[in-house]
């Protein structure tokens, strides 16, 4: 939706208009021209002639189009993914996408930032994951890996007031990470919300350029999965994961090493007794 504006010719007000809507896309939704006009110290003119610079016949129907990306459905985005396809070779369809994907979340993944998320990793007491729907296999594929760290990690639960069981433990030692993908969830609402008293510090892994409230977390990932109406690929996320369980072993190289020497030796002295799932 928004792919080629960096490339149009905007005047200064269309930048900046452009640059609020990107930012704000969800109140834009509710938001008259006057308002926006009077948030941005703009003439109402100057809004109305922008919906036609960026391909719109009006506010409306770019309104639409917006609230189209929120409210698709998955069968929506299955019908996009075939008609991608459609007469093309599927994994080469399927390999273009993943590659667009990962050169964008590389693109937005700052290594400094990256650093932080595996600094705030490796010295908390315990790394809290919450990991809704789809999330939940990214979540496993962490716990696995960084387990052999010696690291404590532990799902949260998915929804409802059980998340609550386990956040009353969680204090300023702590680390929670969050996918916060599409929309903002009332439980990382929650879990950023109460942040601001517990202390403890959140990392943010999420497929928009502008989610609500990440000015809340300590430290925001981004990891590209398309348009929200298109079928989501996980391959961005992978990335970001992968990056954090290389960059916590590589944190403290000696111990992640002899952690697993000791793995291998206890598979070499018990595999023979035991079976290999």
């Amino acid at each position: 939706m928004y792919k080629d504006w960096s490339r149009r010719p905007f005047s200064p007000n269309q930048r900046i208009i452009a640059d609020f809507i990107q930012r704000n896309e969800q109140r834009v939704l509710y938001m008259t021209e006057q308002d926006m006009a009077n948030e941005l110290g703009l003439s109402i003119a100057s809004v109305s002639r922008f919906w036609k610079a960026v391909g719109y016949k009006h506010a409306k129907e770019f309104k639409n189009r917006l609230r189209f990306r929120f409210e698709s459905t998955p069968s929506v985005k299955m019908q996009d993914a075939i008609e991608r396809a459609n007469d093309n070779s599927l994994p080469q369809t399927l390999l273009d996408i993943c590659c667009h994907h990962l050169e964008e979340t590389r693109r937005h993944l700052k290594d400094e930032i990256l650093q932080q998320a595996v600094n705030a990793l490796s010295t908390a007491r315990h790394i809290y994951i919450y990991s809704p729907g789809p999330c939940a296999g990214l979540a496993e594929l962490m716990m696995y890996r960084m387990a052999r760290f010696g690291l404590q990690l532990k799902k949260m639960a998915p929804s409802g007031h059980e998340l609550l069981e386990t956040l009353m433990h969680v204090d300023n030692r702590d680390a929670i990470l969050i996918f916060g993908f599409v929309q903002l969830l009332p439980e990382s609402d929650v879990i950023l919300d109460y942040a601001r008293e517990a202390g403890y510090q959140v990392i943010l892994i999420t497929d928009r350029l502008v989610y609500p409230k990440s000015q809340e977390a300590d430290i925001v990932l981004y990891a590209g999965r398309g348009e929200v109406w298109e079928f989501h690929s996980m391959v961005g996320p992978t990335y970001v994961i992968e990056n954090l369980i290389l960059g916590v072993g590589l944190a403290s190289r000696d111990n992640s090493i002899s952690k697993l020497d000791k793995l291998q030796q206890l598979r070499a002295r018990y595999g023979n007794k035991l079976p290999r799932n």
